[in-house]
């Protein structure tokens, strides 16, 4: 049905993970678990506005993790 999500934190992604890539992972996700590639129209809501907060949570979760022995960490701390 969909293609694994990919690790969005460093190092498995040499570069910082983009709104985009965020996006992309919360859409498979739903997908996944609502078991439609493309919702129905009277779906489309509930199904947009839970990639928007897998999204978002997906930035929260991010922005808190802290990587230890990365360079992001090094230059953080």
């Amino acid at each position: 049905m969909c293609r694994s999500i990919k690790t969005l934190r460093p190092p498995a992604l040499p570069e910082e993970a983009t709104e985009e890539d965020m996006r992309a992972a919360a859409l498979q996700y739903v997908r996944k678990v609502s078991g439609f590639r493309a919702p129905a129209a009277h779906n489309r809501e509930v199904f947009d506005r839970a990639v928007d907060e897998i999204t978002a949570a997906t930035m929260k979760l991010l922005d808190g993790l802290e990587i230890r022995g990365s360079a992001r960490s090094a230059a953080e701390g």
